[in-house]
């Protein structure tokens, strides 16, 4: 009944979808996670952190009504908005991979909300999707020459030598704003390219802007691009081969369950057989 039982919870825990959701994010991406939060009601809203091999790690705490009292710390801080109680974690690192749950307690009674496993990469993988930022300040002061611009992408392989152009902007740009603090006409752009990963793509990418007649190239910014046979990040994938495991699990515990009673049901009928008695002659 036990083994039944246990493999019962088994393929419960693994199928059920709503039980915990996967996020994969890359390394020094922002990540924002949230919590519905019952603002009627007078109880406690913890966001939780757990690590592989470390005792949970409280990251904020609030009340679930209404008020402006919510811990946190500089790199992850939480608040409360709306209905809601949210957790942003700034320039996810490597050891941000674990488990994060949002814990509500109400009268001593303590219910887990949104398990989410977030899982930070440090690499690209073919069909991952990238948006890569360029920021461009320019002034319109100087009347010499006009406050007219182009961006341009360009790819460089591992040998540093730049591939063709990959997009032109144009005079356009995503974002422009003055800024305010300046008293002169400098406004801040900008850029963004967004592009699907492929084995063949440049390791680093770089933004070239063409202005006054000249091209001033950015620092670049290097991809690291693996190639996989499959890529983790395919929730089909995965949930295929954690089916296929929770099966396989659930078959071997039924397996141990015939083989143990088949064991115990033999040594009754041995023990409850014919008696045997043996003489020892010692000579």
């Amino acid at each position: 009944v036990v083994v039944f039982f246990l493999t019962f919870k088994v393929i419960k825990g693994c199928m059920d979808d709503q039980s915990f959701v996967t996020k994969n994010v890359h390394l020094g991406e922002d990540v924002t996670l949230t919590c519905s939060r019952r603002s009627n009601l007078s109880g406690l809203l913890f966001w939780i952190r757990v690590v592989a091999g470390n005792l949970p790690e409280v990251l904020g705490a609030t009340y679930t009504f209404d008020h402006g009292t919510v811990n946190g710390t500089p790199r992850i801080p939480t608040k409360q908005e709306t209905g809601t109680f949210v957790l942003h974690i700034i320039q996810t690192q490597l050891n941000d991979t674990a488990f994060y749950y949002c814990e509500e307690v109400i009268e001593l009674k303590t219910t887990k909300w949104n398990i989410t496993f977030l899982r930070v990469k440090d690499h690209y993988a073919p069909g991952d999707s990238v948006t890569l930022q360029c920021s461009v300040i320019s002034s319109s002061g100087n009347s010499s020459c006009p406050d007219e611009h182009s961006v341009h992408w360009f790819g460089a392989g591992s040998d540093k030598s730049l591939a063709n152009i990959i997009y032109t902007d144009g005079k356009g740009s995503d974002e422009c704003n003055k800024k305010p603090e300046s008293t002169s006409s400098s406004k801040s752009c900008v850029y963004r390219l967004s592009k699907n990963i492929t084995s063949s793509d440049p390791e680093t990418y770089y933004c070239a802007l063409v202005i006054c007649g000249e091209v001033i190239f950015g620092n670049g910014t290097k991809l690291n691009i693996r190639d996989n046979i499959w890529s983790c990040g395919d929730s089909q994938v995965v949930n295929t081969v954690v089916f296929l495991l929770c099966a396989v699990l659930a078959i071997s515990l039924m397996v141990i369950a015939l083989l143990s009673y088949m064991i115990n049901k033999k040594s009754y009928k041995f023990s409850n057989g014919n008696q045997f008695s043996f003489i020892l002659i010692y000579t």
